[in-house]
């Protein structure tokens, strides 16, 4: 999806619905588009912060004018990576509200995980279990558990609305990347069908604009991952390849930014097909199972 013309809406708390405003970090990247999109949910009498962002004092500022004088009953992440919680440790100093939301996380020996390495401080005061609710004046969060992306990714159902917040799971202007080693490619299409499997009216994703037709969109990037599933299959079956050389032939034209991100959703990939005992590797080469 094509970057909208500038000046975005950076800083500024837009009204999406009557329990529901949307403020834009100013970190707008190739991996993040525009950038990372915070939700205030609720009213005066209180509210919850969806995805805090990225350790930005602008940021922060804006977030705090948009809330006001109101209580802040909860700041929650979807997950750790550094452009979604970093912000929830100086939001909660100045609130005095909890962290609560997705479990912390650790990169596997200190590691990035492609666009972001993880938050490390994260510190949340409570973690949501799958299904567990979250209550506000006027309003309800429940947690559902959509690891893939980030093994600790949660959405938010804003219950009675058909609203859900989708972090990076679903976002609305790209596929999200799934990065081994904590990133999994059968738990991130699980998690999609579980969400196809829900009657949501509207995603608001942290980043890309508002997905008013979630379920064809879900049911899409199924069909696209399985799509890739079987790319990979058939150049395999042509003859063994290595990582970069599968990536330069299923993503022709690809922006060099873009490389490594898309590398490691192929490995991904890859990862999953071996569990299933449908490829196996020796070295660097991959090739199909015997």
């Amino acid at each position: 999806m094509a970057l909208p013309p500038k000046p975005w809406p950076v800083g500024i708390a837009e009204q999406m619905e009557p329990l529901v405003r949307r403020v834009l970090a100013p970190n707008g990247s190739a991996w993040t588009y525009t950038g990372t999109q915070s939700f205030l949910v609720g009213d005066g009498r209180g509210l919850a912060v969806i995805d805090p962002g990225p350790d930005d004092p602008a940021h922060l500022d804006a977030l705090l004018r948009a809330i006001g004088p109101a209580p802040v009953v909860a700041i929650c992440c979807t997950h750790t990576h550094r452009d979604h919680s970093p912000a929830a440790a100086p939001l909660a100093a100045a609130t005095g509200a909890p962290v609560i939301g997705c479990a912390p996380l650790r990169a596997s020996g200190g590691g990035e995980v492609t666009d972001a390495p993880f938050d490390l401080d994260y510190t949340p005061d409570r973690v949501l279990a799958d299904g567990e609710a979250l209550a506000g004046p006027g309003w309800t969060l429940i947690a559902i558990a959509t690891p893939g992306h980030a093994s600790n990714h949660l959405c938010f159902a804003l219950e009675g609305t058909g609203v859900l917040f989708t972090g990076d799971h679903v976002m609305g202007w790209a596929t999200s990347v799934v990065a081994p080693p904590d990133g999994d490619m059968a738990d991130y299409l699980a998690s999609l069908e579980r969400l196809h499997d829900r009657d949501d009216r509207i995603y608001y994703p942290a980043h890309g604009p508002a997905v008013t037709r979630p379920r064809q969109l879900v049911r899409g990037m199924i069909g696209h991952r399985r799509q890739r599933e079987g790319q990979i299959v058939r150049l395999l079956g042509q003859a063994p390849a290595d990582l970069p050389g599968l990536v330069q032939q299923m993503y022709r034209g690809l922006a060099p930014a873009l490389v490594g991100a898309a590398g490691q959703s192929v490995l991904a990939h890859l990862l999953d097909l071996e569990r299933r005992g449908l490829v196996s590797r020796s070295g660097p080469s991959w090739t199909i199972a015997p």
